[in-house]
């Protein structure tokens, strides 16, 4: 029985990212899927299994002798190549066109007109062998390559994205006729975007995140653990309408156009050393922020200010929520328009405590519940917790019980339910392995996406923002300061 075996892998996709996969192996007549993200490192997979792809360190051992990968990139090409013999997209299919058929492309590397018919008639596009192949449209021609792969009769079966682009009908015929040939004895890997393109007959699964194939096994199996089982849910939660605050958010009582934050060349200094050096800053309702930076270079500071707690906010030219530092406002003025989420909270909540309690220590801004909670907060906490994908019984489980990104989640969670002006999110990824990293990044994304709330999420990398970032204020080193870049995404 053939087999492709994978130990250890690490595959250069260029001088500063790797693929790494530390063990797989599949067998002849399996069927698998492996889902990421965009960015995750799904298309160097593929290529790595294919054989495409030169292993740096560990070992492969391949035992299939006709392995095929098939991409939308590769459509796209040869649908292009197909316009191109003409050098023009003007001609009507009755005028003299120099395309090739259908049946021409299916029989590309393989001449064999019996088998090609009947690889037509099973995908059902006999019709279509005299047509040019360029005037097709997208599902037919991804049944075409499917047809030319198949001419072969390859062992393994690879398909880069084989959805992408198709309606619900055409996926789920596809879906039916790739379940056909994994039926028939072909080997079949599918590389996906989502869990819910997984079709039924695929029998086992893996994920990536961050370049790293991090879990595999049966699919039923894969898809009970917590984290993949929150990621999964994550993909049904477009749309969502966020539970209500218990009480009406205080971002009401601001205007609707009015600035957020406003930092007029700020200075803060030990010392006489310059930590914030001549920031001038403005956050607009509806914008969100990534600062990034080297550890130093007055990120903490900036944010320090923004809570109110850093004492040379008074010496600024600083107005927050509408109020201009030193006007007579209370820190508990500025605090009320702000969730807060850091590294340092989340080593602060010791209490022994469940998740459930967490989420409602929001409502408090407290570590832990000293209070009496209502049946209204109680019923809105459940609903966060259906949002993040949490269980009655994971739930009432200790806090600590859960994975790191779990726990994090929940604190975001916890900083939300008031719906505040601000979630500040300070190196929320801080800590977090790939898929947990992967997690929280997906629900930040949700989470922000389908309330009011603006974001201004710290971390020290760039490639960390989640995808409805806005704007970025990068600290980038000049001599012993720092300058300020400000910049639209």
């Amino acid at each position: 029985m053939s087999l492709l075996h994978i130990s250890q892998g690490t595959f250069h996709l260029s001088d500063t990212r790797v693929l790494t996969i530390n063990a797989l192996t599949l067998h002849a007549g399996e069927s698998w899927a492996f889902i990421g993200t965009n960015g995750s490192g799904k298309s160097a997979l593929a290529r790595a299994l294919a054989g495409e792809l030169p292993i740096s360190k560990g070992r492969r051992e391949s035992q299939f002798s006709r392995v095929i990968r098939l991409s939308f990139e590769q459509l796209q090409k040869l649908v292009s190549d197909e316009w191109q013999r003409n050098n023009t997209d003007l001609l009507s299919p009755d005028e003299d066109d120099t395309g090739r058929t259908t049946a021409e492309i299916i029989q590309d590397e393989v001449k064999n007109p019996q088998r090609c018919a009947q690889l037509a008639a099973r995908f059902g596009i006999t019709p279509l062998l005299t047509r040019r192949f360029k005037y097709l449209s997208t599902g037919e021609t991804r049944k075409t390559l499917l047809c030319q792969a198949l001419m072969s009769e390859p062992d393994l079966l690879i398909l880069d994205e084989p959805f992408d682009g198709l309606d619900v009908t055409s996926r789920e015929q596809l879906a039916v006729l790739l379940a056909t040939l994994n039926e028939q004895g072909y080997t079949i890997v599918l590389v996906l975007n989502r869990f819910d393109e997984i079709p039924a007959f695929v029998q086992h699964a893996g994920v990536l995140a961050d370049c790293t194939l991090l879990d595999t096994g049966e699919k039923e199996t894969l898809l009970q653990q917590a984290l993949i089982g929150q990621l999964a849910h994550s993909e049904r939660l477009e749309g969502i309408r966020l539970p209500e605050p218990d009480e009406p958010s205080v971002r009401l009582s601001l205007a609707a156009d009015a600035p957020r934050i406003i930092l007029n060349d700020g200075v803060v200094s030990y010392n006489d050393r310059p930590v914030l050096n001549h920031l001038s800053w403005t956050v607009k309702p509806g914008e969100h922020w990534q600062i990034v930076g080297p550890n130093g270079a007055g990120k903490s500071t900036l944010l320090s200010l923004i809570t109110g707690d850093h004492p040379q906010g008074y010496s600024n030219d600083l107005t927050l929520f509408g109020r201009r530092r030193g006007s007579g406002e209370t820190i508990w003025d500025i605090k009320k328009h702000i969730g807060y989420v850091s590294s340092s909270l989340h080593l602060d909540y010791r209490v022994s405590t469940n998740v459930r309690n967490v989420i409602l220590s929001g409502y408090f801004d407290s570590i832990g519940i000293y209070q009496a909670v209502s049946d209204r907060q109680h019923k809105l906490a459940q609903q966060w917790l259906d949002i993040l994908g949490i269980d009655n019984r994971t739930a009432d489980a200790p806090f600590h019980s859960l994975s790191w990104g779990q726990q994090r989640l929940a604190l975001i969670a916890r900083a939300l339910v008031k719906h505040p002006t601000l979630l500040i999110l300070d190196e929320p990824l801080q800590g977090l392995d790939p898929l947990n990293r992967q997690l929280v990044r997906r629900f930040i994304d949700i989470l922000i996406g389908e309330g009011e709330t603006q974001l201004l999420f710290v971390s020290h990398h760039a490639e960390d923002a989640p995808a409805c970032i806005t704007h970025r204020l990068a600290f980038v080193p000049e001599g012993e300061s720092y300058r300020y870049v400000l910049e639209e995404r």
